[in-house]
């Protein structure tokens, strides 16, 4: 089979090129998916950056991408939630990276069963940004139907969805966009929304619930400054905080330097009475599950910007680095080209 692989540290061009391997075999709680599409995210090029090296170094060449969605061809012998032929999707888990494969083994608890109303495309855009959200927002944050939430940059593969969700648990939704996606993210459901190129959201907001941050370093800061005393600010890019460091296993000497880095941050919450917490996702089948669901009865629709064949690829990740992407970049595994 084909795959895209991670061959060195560095930028797209140098570092990124397709291979051939071995179809993998399923171990006892593995399944083996035919993938038909994947998507891409910024995670992603980070990692081939070499930005992610102080928490996993790579033993390259490895492989690249961590959205799927495909059919079933064969489950290991501990696994019988799933048959072959049904169709799937997924976050894999950091030991399964490598969705930019024709096929893949995946962990059978990090799969849910696709939504039958969408396509492949359509459901690999939604697992990483999907389970984000929802752990940032339903899961650490606990968004109340009725509370006000601050979501940035609203146009994003993690806004756009964020969005929808936070709409569907019944929040005041308040957004950050450019001139130009205004209109459009208030079509996904934003109640309010603020374009950072005429206005400042710090001069407008004020007793926000909960501010999602997605942008971090002064974002985060300043996230104190519109919340209310008790408020919770979820991070997926500000400072990592001692409890999820200690949660992720990270040893003593780094958690105490992470806890002098995030001193200010964690000032900033006592002082308001709040509650910081920096998000890792994590994959999760079951919450994919109710994730699906909300799909399937179209509350919540998937955002794809751009597809691309598989054939080209690096052509995807040029332009996700471009960052001018509105929604998700999926990559089509359906030839196999």
């Amino acid at each position: 089979m084909k795959a895209l692989k991670i061959t060195q540290y560095g930028d797209i061009d140098s570092s990124l090129a397709f291979q051939e391997a071995n179809v993998p075999e399923p171990g006892a709680s593995e399944v083996l998916i035919k993938i038909n599409a994947a998507s891409i995210n910024p995670i992603d090029l980070m990692v081939m950056r070499g930005e992610m090296k102080a928490l996993k170094k790579l033993n390259l060449p490895v492989g690249i991408g961590r959205d799927l969605s495909g059919e079933v061809v064969a489950v290991g012998s501990g696994v019988s939630q799933y048959q072959p032929g049904e169709e799937v999707f997924a976050r894999v888990g950091e030991d399964h990276v490598g969705t930019l494969a024709q096929y893949l083994v995946v962990d059978a608890t990090h799969l849910a069963k696709k939504p039958e109303n969408l396509s492949h495309e359509e459901a690999a855009s939604i697992p990483l940004v999907g389970l984000t959200s929802y752990q940032a927002l339903i899961q650490v944050a606990g968004l109340k139907k009725g509370e006000k939430v601050l979501i940035h940059a609203g146009s994003g593969g993690i806004g756009s969805m964020a969005i929808q969700l936070a709409k569907a648990y019944g929040a005041y939704v308040i957004t950050t966009t450019s001139s130009a996606n205004v209109d459009w993210v208030r079509k996904l459901g934003a109640d309010q929304v603020i374009d950072y190129k005429k206005e400042n959201y710090l001069d407008l907001l004020s007793d926000i619930d909960v501010v999602y941050d997605t942008l971090g370093q002064q974002y985060t800061m300043d996230a104190f400054k519109v919340l209310k005393r008790g408020g919770r600010v979820v991070s997926i890019a500000g400072v990592l905080d001692p409890l999820t460091a200690r949660e992720l296993g990270i040893n003593w000497f780094f958690r105490k330097l992470i806890g002098l880095k995030s001193r200010p941050v964690l000032k900033q919450a006592k002082d308001k009475n709040a509650f910081y917490r920096m998000v890792i996702m994590q994959a999760n089948g079951d919450q994919l599950s109710e994730l699906s669901a909300l799909y399937r009865d179209k509350i919540i629709s998937p955002v794809v910007d751009k597809v691309y064949p598989f054939s080209q690829s690096l052509a995807a990740f040029s332009y996700l680095n471009t960052k001018r992407a509105k929604g998700k970049v999926i990559i089509s595994l359906y030839s196999g080209d």
